[in-house]
């Protein structure tokens, strides 16, 4: 029998009840969020439950969502089942004045150079994390490059001004 997701549904909020909640199936994937306060316990429960086995942490990144007051950054969690072939999506969102989440090293192994990854570029602080720097960015950057704090490209170049591409002023 295959694992629906119903029943991880429903799993999750016999377990969680209303911590879990945001249920959802963008592009086919089933998709729910958490506080970002019981990440590990929700990961672990998807771990260690006999019928989930949600034990291969496929990718973890960070989305900017700078409209979303108090909640600006969001980290997302794929995680499969490699028995049932059944992938998920998990979401945890945190201000982005104090951006800390629990690390999941210890749960999955693979967690380590995707939250300094995470950290690098958008500066969510995994409280726990055993070696949390820079990863791609150097050391001295005082900012996070894909934050969308800052402007795509610098407004005051020339070189990007519509009279240098026939789009200003009047057609003659």
């Amino acid at each position: 029998m295959s694992l629906s997701v119903d029943t991880i549904k429903q799993k999750l909020t016999d377990k969680f009840g209303d911590q879990v909640f945001g249920f959802d199936e963008p592009y086919e994937m089933f998709t729910f969020e958490a506080p970002k306060e019981n990440n590990l316990k929700v990961l672990q429960f998807l771990y260690d439950d006999e019928e989930l086995k949600f034990q291969f942490l496929t990718d973890l990144c960070a989305v900017h969502y700078p409209e979303n007051v108090g909640k600006e950054l969001t980290v997302v969690y794929h995680l499969h089942n490699l028995v049932d072939n059944v992938r998920i999506r998990f979401k945890v969102s945190t201000d982005v004045k104090t951006p800390d989440v629990f690390t999941a090293c210890k749960l999955f192994s693979s967690a380590n150079w995707m939250e300094r990854e995470t950290y690098d570029f958008f500066g969510v602080n995994f409280v726990g994390h055993p070696n949390l720097k820079r990863i791609l960015n150097v050391d001295e950057m005082d900012y996070f490059p894909l934050r969308k704090e800052f402007p795509l490209e610098d407004q005051t170049r020339i070189d990007k001004d519509d009279e240098m591409f026939g789009r200003g002023g009047s057609i003659k």
